[in-house]
C-alpha cells in the first residue's frame, strides 16, 4: 500500500463514525453506513436459491463473500448467507470500502458459466484495510482492551472474526500500548 495509506484509512473511519455520531466503542452499523452511502445491504438468499449459492461454493469455496451491484444510482451490496457472521461482517463492511474510495470495477472472471466483477490487486487490498478500520479502529481496541475485554469480547460484540479482531489487535499496536501503561 502507498506511503501514509494506513494513517488516511484510520482518519476516514474516524470520519465515518463521527459523521453517524458513534462514540469510541460503539459497533458500527453496517446498513445504517450503507443508507449513507445511498447503498442497501441485501442477502443473496432472498435474490436467488440458496442451492444456487452452495452449487458456487461447491465449485470454487469461498468464491462468493459479497459483491456490489450499481443500478443507476443505487448500489446493492449483496452478502453469502452461507458465511459465519464475522464473514459477513467483513465482506459487507470490505464493499463498503469500495464506495468509499469510489473504487470502480476493473476486473472481470469467470467461473463456470458464472462472471464475477472486480477491482484491481491494490484497491482490494486498500478495501480490505479500511474495513478493518472501520469495524476496529485502532481507538475502539485501545479503550475495549483497557476496559479489560477478551478477544472473544471483540469478537461477540462487534461480530467479528477472531482471525479480524487478532489482526487488528496486532497491526494497530493497541495492546502493546494498553500493556505500555
Amino acid at each position: 500500500m502507498r506511503r501514509g495509506f494506513k494513517a488516511e484509512a484510520e482518519r476516514l473511519s474516524d470520519q465515518v463514525r463521527s459523521d453517524l455520531k458513534l462514540g469510541t466503542s460503539d459497533q458500527l452499523p453496517l446498513e445504517r453506513l450503507a443508507a449513507s452511502l445511498g447503498a442497501e445491504v441485501r442477502s443473496a438468499g432472498d435474490l436467488i436459491d440458496i442451492e444456487r449459492l452452495i452449487e458456487i461454493d461447491e465449485k470454487q469455496p469461498g468464491a462468493f463473500s459479497a459483491c456490489t451491484f450499481e443500478i443507476g444510482d443505487r448500489h446493492i451490496i449483496v452478502w453469502n448467507p452461507l458465511a459465519s457472521i464475522g464473514r459477513r461482517t467483513s465482506d459487507i463492511a470490505h464493499e463498503l470500502s469500495h464506495l468509499l474510495f469510489k473504487h470502480e470495477v476493473k476486473d472481470v472472471q469467470k467461473i463456470g458459466d458464472l462472471t464475477f466483477f472486480g477491482c484491481d490487486a491494490d484497491e482490494e487490498q486498500e478495501a480490505n484495510w479500511l474495513a478493518g478500520c472501520l469495524l476496529l479502529p485502532r481507538r475502539l481496541l485501545v479503550s475495549r482492551l483497557r476496559a479489560g475485554a477478551s478477544v472473544d469480547d471483540i469478537v461477540e460484540r462487534y461480530e467479528v472474526s477472531p482471525q479480524m479482531a487478532n489482526y487488528r489487535i496486532r497491526a494497530t499496536g493497541a495492546l502493546r500500548q494498553v500493556q505500555a501503561r
